[in-house]
């Protein structure tokens, strides 16, 4: 039988926003995936554990094209974060999967519209950088929504993205801002209705894929409901317990 489970190595980690890190990993020779997809990770003998075990599921943050697989979060205070942080490179785990079914549509004339917070960044971060190579005539729209700068999950990569892809609108926004203590020149505030109409020509055309917590999908579901977005034209993935 078949089996998605496959033994890794790490190879580095590095923080990539304010108390947040990339984990790359070795890509197993037949690892192969979708932009989109998410993959599981699970410690082998882990030193301690708590309640939540041993396993998370990850978005993975790499292009299929990557050399590594690359997982990113948020830390927190549990066992398993805490053993993750202090890994030594060359440490093994056990990667099960892709999963997933939360990958771009086929009809490339319609506009993907991409509105996300925080660490909820690496599904589509992913299907930009495997955007670049395959180079679609379809539209991206990224609206990322964060406290501040340093709290944003790879800005820098995703700014410099937009002179590789010619039809990439990214539309980063802060909301912990206050005049004369912040150089940020962008978008302010959360994002809204009005934000995304600035952006949009025809707000009915695109397919909208959203990420975050139960909370956030939530909200940005009823605000996509009264902008009279059909549902048929959104398609969203919740993270819990970033």
């Amino acid at each position: 039988m078949p089996t998605n489970q496959h033994k890794s190595k790490l190879i580095k980690k590095e923080e990539v926003a304010k108390n947040t890190f990339a984990f790359h990993f070795e890509k197993p020779e037949d690892f192969v995936f979708t932009p989109g997809q998410y993959a599981d990770i699970a410690l082998i003998n882990p030193k301690e554990s708590d309640e939540e075990g041993n396993i998370r599921t990850f978005s993975i943050a790499s292009s299929p094209s990557e050399k590594d697989l690359i997982f990113a979060t948020r830390m927190r205070d549990t066992a398993f974060k805490r053993e993750l942080l202090r890994m030594p490179e060359g440490t093994e785990v056990e990667i099960d999967g892709p999963f997933g079914s939360f990958i771009l549509h086929s009809r490339s004339e319609k506009p993907a519209v991409f509105i996300v917070g925080g660490i909820g960044i690496t599904p589509f971060f992913s299907m930009l950088k495997n955007s670049v190579l395959e180079k679609p005539d379809r539209s991206f729209y990224l609206f990322y929504s964060n406290r501040s700068e340093a709290d944003a999950p790879f800005l820098k990569e995703l700014s410099e993205l937009r002179g590789k892809l010619k039809n990439f609108v990214f539309i980063p926004t802060m909301s912990n801002t206050e005049p004369g203590k912040t150089l940020w020149k962008g978008e302010t505030g959360r994002i809204t209705g009005e934000m995304i109409k600035k952006y949009l020509l025809n707000i009915n055309g695109p397919i909208y894929y959203l990420t975050g917590t139960p909370a956030m999908v939530a909200d940005i579901r009823k605000l996509l409901a009264d902008m009279n977005i059909s549902e048929d034209d959104i398609r969203f993935e919740e993270f819990a317990g970033y």
